[in-house]
């Protein structure tokens, strides 16, 4: 009588005090911090996130401060941490052109110079992103590069890359937004490339109302960002671009897609990014047209992983997920919901604890109010649960 007493009461209380325990132990093991939030601080907006780390094991998330929407008055803010992302600086201003448009941060880390390179975009502030297309701005959207030696905490002033970075005949112009990557293996190793994007002359297309389309390209240097050069094109119809390498030195182009396919536009080169693929739409990685991000995470559990993040709806801006790959971005799987909410814009990195760091952005009612910075163990990507509960979001 005494055993089976023992066996309806405490057994089950034992047991849901360790599941208790665990729970509560995941959820200290997942770190998140809001970096900026909408109505806070000196902009009344903060979007489109990038995150890298340093050679010295820094963490750099910028993103880009704006006084309203995508046009107007912007300015690319960055905050550092130097402990994993658990504390983070106050934030300072990399560029404020008076009341133009400075953002689209794509930077790159040389490894073996240790210079932290970053390309962004400009613009006349009074100039949208319509009339920038259709050539009637008062100036074009060029690209600009600025770089730094002592682990971002100061930034050389940012420099027109417009002569030898942009086709005269382009409209619009972005860089990333996200990161760029130095080729590790292969003939091209050490090559530092961009990922960047345009629109370009299309009598058939119909962007914005006119004849244009959208395309994507990389800028790439081998002298350790001294000089820098423009591949070919890739068209039709993509944009806002994050590449990555697989083994061999392959270097693959994921991109946001306008062709009607709720599916990420991919491409290949061969050549460390000098001339690319046709598009094909990688039917495993669902989109709404949206920006995304994609990273060699390096080995876990013995095998090269692939990391892919985005809001993986067909509709709107929710649910942002992460899929993992372990064969070269072939295959796709382990789809880990991060955050269930309103959700658009990423960043990926590996922190040099070896967690995963994630910089997105996010909302209750909107996917644009808070920009989100979590981190977590790798083993987490393979755990049954979400890494942020809706409502959970918080300073």
């Amino acid at each position: 009588m005494k055993y089976n007493f023992l066996i309806k009461t405490l057994l089950p209380a034992i047991f849901l005090g360790f599941i208790l325990q665990s729970f509560s132990e995941k959820k200290k093991s997942i770190q998140q911090s809001i970096l900026w939030e909408q109505g806070t601080g000196d902009y009344n907006n903060y979007r489109i996130p990038s995150i890298i780390v340093t050679p010295k094991g820094t963490l750099l998330a910028f993103c880009e401060g704006r006084e309203a929407g995508d046009a107007g008055d912007i300015d690319l803010l960055l905050k550092r941490s130097e402990d994993n992302g658990k504390t983070w600086s106050n934030e300072q201003i990399v560029w404020d052109d008076a009341q133009n448009t400075c953002g689209n941060p794509c930077p790159v880390v040389d490894e073996e110079t240790g210079r932290i390179w970053l390309f962004l975009t400009w613009n006349n502030g009074e100039d949208h992103e319509s009339a920038i297309i259709h050539k009637t701005s008062s100036s074009p959207r060029i690209p600009y590069l600025c770089y730094s030696d002592d682990d971002g905490k100061t930034w050389s002033e940012p420099v027109n890359m417009g002569e030898t970075c942009r086709n005269d005949s382009w409209g619009w112009y972005a860089t990333g937004p996200g990161i760029g990557v130095q080729v590790k293996n292969g003939k091209y190793k050490g090559r530092l490339v961009i990922p960047a994007n345009h629109s370009y002359d299309d009598p058939n297309g119909n962007v914005r109302r006119g004849p244009y389309g959208y395309g994507a390209h990389v800028l790439y240097s081998d002298d350790h960002g001294e000089t820098w050069q423009k591949s070919e094109p890739i068209k039709p119809g993509c944009n806002e671009s994050q590449l990555t390498e697989l083994s061999d030195g392959t270097l693959v182009m994921n991109m946001r897609s306008y062709n009607d396919k709720h599916a990420r536009a991919i491409s290949f080169s061969k050549d460390g990014g000098n001339t690319w693929s046709e598009i094909e739409h990688d039917y495993q990685l669902v989109e709404s047209v949206c920006q995304a991000s994609i990273l060699n995470f390096g080995p876990f559990k013995g095998q090269q992983m692939h990391l892919f993040l985005n809001p993986a709806v067909t509709v709107a801006r929710t649910h942002m997920t992460v899929k993992t790959s372990f064969d070269n971005c072939k295959n796709w799987s382990n789809g880990k919901l991060i955050y269930a909410g309103p959700s658009a814009y990423s960043c990926l990195t590996k922190l040099p604890n070896g967690k995963v760091g994630m910089f997105f952005e996010a909302g209750e009612k909107s996917a644009y109010e808070k920009m989100v910075f979590v981190a977590f163990d790798p083993i987490e990507l393979f755990t049954a649960g979400t890494i942020l509960n809706e409502g959970s979001l918080k300073k």
